[in-house]
């Protein structure tokens, strides 16, 4: 697919020493040769593919704007499939914007974000779960996440998806055999223990990738972790401790905190999503009641739970029975951990006396004082040990999309019921609609069957210039 527009777009960020403009279309060569001018040689049509020329370019009233390095790149060889430019220019941006501004004067127009990557999967250079981890790679802020969003844009993920749609086939070409010669008795092209089979070895690959998204997830935007607790705990300055900033307000007022705050930080070379939620306690005050509800909800998104205690408050039998009673049912996969604070202020037979209260507790307890940043260390090595992410190669193929984890989860849904349908025996019309529909979800990962819309909407989340 083609298109008959030529579009522009700053690709590189404000403020650094060099700026690059990167043209594609039809016209992208001949618009960038009229405002550019060869320092030697021939004009710019004329250059090879995958050239590099010096040259400068001239303003309107003919004065030299700037001396710049200009690639030419033919199609279908470049990024988007299109005859491509790139214009490395310095990084002022009145220098960018009036070279630009050149450029739309002469056919171009301004690109929408992640143009250049929707052109590149319309034109086939890539499938769209390729072209959706060209943003992942971008947002990369771990060597994990880096690798991940590689191996996904070499095509892993979608040679796994390639060969599950292979399968699929197969099994489809099985079934419509047996009903298309169901009158011949006598044939036999496979029998329901070897469909079966089949279509037991296609669940254990669509399960694998649909469960790795738990850890794809957590990898990508972080671990969650809630900390909880009681209204003045220390929850707000044991986020601001870990965050090493004033993110969140702290007070000695009860009920400060009246809503969640969130911020990632990186431990240790994994990410984790801290989120600071209101104290638990009876209260009348409705805005901070709609506060304790969201933490309940925050509590069911996390992977780990701090269970902020005030070592300090005589009332020990207030906080373990809340803990008991209003956060350990809601607690059946999540990790909880212990932090007893104000640590400072304690004695030994203190410190004994809340292990003991607590003991019947199964779960790991720290003791830290948040506000003289005491225990930090320990903290963060109980984190990273709870968390247990894998090390991850960039041969590893992890679910990190949640389109992509949705699809994955309906088709697994499909095949679950050809496998039924098989063991039941059903007529085989009715195994092949769930079979045509397993093939349908994993073709909307890739690409194949997606609507414009399901496009606009990823494509709009890009930055301009990719």
């Amino acid at each position: 697919m083609m298109h008959t527009d030529t579009i522009c777009a700053i690709a590189t960020a404000q403020g650094g020493a060099i700026g690059v403009i990167r043209v594609s279309g039809p016209i992208a060569i001949e618009a960038t040769s009229r405002i550019f001018t060869p320092m030697s040689g021939k004009p710019l049509e004329e250059r090879p593919n995958y050239s590099l020329t010096y040259g400068k370019i001239f303003s309107d009233g003919g004065e030299i704007l700037d001396e710049v390095l200009v690639s030419v790149f033919r199609a279908p060889h470049s990024y988007t499939g299109e005859n491509s430019v790139e214009i490395s220019c310095h990084g002022s941006s009145y220098i960018l914007q009036q070279v630009m501004a050149l450029l739309i004067a002469g056919g171009c127009r301004l690109a929408n974000p992640g143009e250049y990557t929707q052109r590149a999967f319309l034109n086939g250079k890539m499938d769209l779960s390729q072209a959706e981890a060209v943003a992942d790679l971008i947002s990369s802020a771990t060597s994990s996440t880096h690798r991940l969003a590689m191996n996904q844009m070499r095509g892993g993920f979608s040679r796994e998806l390639s060969a599950l749609r292979d399968k699929l086939l197969h099994l489809t070409s099985l079934m419509e055999l047996e009903l298309d010669f169901s009158d011949h008795e006598e044939l036999e092209f496979a029998d329901r223990t070897e469909l079966s089979q089949i279509a037991d070895d296609i669940e254990r690959v669509i399960a694998r990738l649909a469960n790795s998204f738990s850890v794809g997830n957590a990898l990508k935007n972080g671990v969650p972790v809630a900390i909880i607790g009681e209204t003045n705990a220390g929850k707000s300055t044991l986020l601001n401790a870990l965050l090493n900033e004033e993110k969140a307000i702290v007070s000695d007022v009860h009920g400060t905190t009246r809503d969640v705050i969130e911020d990632t930080i990186n431990l240790r070379g994994t990410t984790f999503r801290f989120i600071d939620t209101a104290g638990i306690r009876q209260t009348t005050d409705v805005v901070e009641s709609i506060g304790i509800e969201r933490t309940y909800q925050k509590i069911s998104q996390a992977d780990i739970v701090l269970w902020m205690i005030d070592a300090g408050n005589s009332t020990l039998s207030t906080q373990h029975s809340a803990l008991k009673t209003e956060i350990l049912p809601h607690l059946e996969d999540k990790n909880l951990i212990l932090l007893f604070n104000k640590a400072d202020m304690l004695t030994s037979e203190r410190r004994t006396a809340l292990e003991q209260a607590f003991a019947d507790v199964d779960a790991p307890n720290l003791f830290i004082s948040a506000k003289h940043r005491a225990g930090m260390d320990e903290l963060e090595t109980l984190l990273t040990e709870t968390a247990a992410l894998p090390e991850i190669s960039q041969n590893d193929v992890i679910v990190t999309n949640l389109r992509h984890y949705e699809a994955l989860v309906h088709a697994l849904d499909s095949i679950h019921r050809v496998q039924s349908g098989l063991q039941m025996n059903l007529s085989g019309d009715f195994v092949s609609q769930d079979l045509r529909e397993c093939i349908h979800y994993l073709s909307d990962i890739v690409g194949e069957v997606s609507t414009d819309s399901v496009l606009q909407n990823i494509f709009k989340h890009f930055c301009i210039g990719k």
